[in-house]
């Protein structure tokens, strides 16, 4: 006995199952985020610790990198060091409303990781006393 449509099925049944492997696959929205750190070793404990936290959606992917500034700084502090690096993060989501809210839990995090540097973070104390240092108050 022969079933008409039997490949048929089996053909949906592959398409659904490519479909739920990969709900990305139509994205429709996507940002780019570029944050300038004012060194390279800022900018790996930056990328370090903002990856540990996956997507939780998987309706959104994030890919964070550290790289060169695109364009040279003007800002004379900025263009002195010359080792600075941007960390840059690309998000890709199904919805305006998935990528609001990964990006607004993103700037969440990128918040808490710039505060713990600033009060934390050896070389910016070192670096606060060398200014207190060569302008005193008064």
């Amino acid at each position: 006995m022969c079933v008409a449509g039997g490949g048929k099925q089996k053909n949906d049944r592959k398409r659904a199952s490519k479909q739920q492997a990969d709900p990305l696959r139509h994205v429709s929205i996507s940002r780019a985020l570029r944050v300038p750190l004012p060194s390279p070793r800022l900018a790996s404990v930056a990328l370090r610790a903002l990856e540990v936290d996956p997507e939780l959606s998987p309706l959104v992917r994030r890919q964070l990198t550290v790289e060169a500034p695109a364009q040279p700084q003007y800002d004379a502090a900025a263009a002195a060091d010359e080792e600075a690096l941007v960390l840059h993060v690309d998000y890709q989501a199904t919805t305006n409303r998935m990528l609001r809210v990964a990006v607004n839990s993103f700037f969440d995090s990128l918040k808490l990781v710039l505060e713990v540097m600033e009060h934390l973070d050896v070389d910016v104390l070192a670096q606060q006393q060398q200014h207190l240092g060569q302008n005193p108050p008064g």
